[in-house]
């Protein structure tokens, strides 16, 4: 069974770049069916309902490493800065030349 660790997406209420957590979570071993009665989506794979958080990527790998499981690392992609020269927060620099005027 194979485990993923990786940082979860910000959700679109989030616009921060502070530190965020590592997840593990293991991938399907079956693929979810669906109950003729209900029609409920379910499986019998208990492993795909665990999602376990850690502080560090290091620290994920060595519950992977301690445990004896197959992993994956999916590194996080990081977005560019957006400053733009001139901008609105350049209203608000230390080192502005002239004074703030309408």
């Amino acid at each position: 069974m194979l485990a993923r660790i990786f940082q979860p997406a910000k959700t679109a209420m989030q616009s921060g770049q502070a530190k965020r957590e590592w997840t593990l979570e293991f991938d399907q071993a079956q693929a979810k069916r669906i109950d003729p009665l209900m029609g409920w989506t379910g499986s019998g794979d208990m492993n795909g309902q665990v999602r376990l958080r850690f502080e560090t990527k290091e620290a994920a790998v060595a519950y992977a490493e301690t445990h004896g499981l197959a992993y994956r690392v999916e590194e996080p992609k990081r977005r560019a800065p957006v400053i733009k020269p001139g901008g609105y927060g350049g209203n608000f620099a230390h080192d502005r030349r002239g004074s703030w005027t309408h």
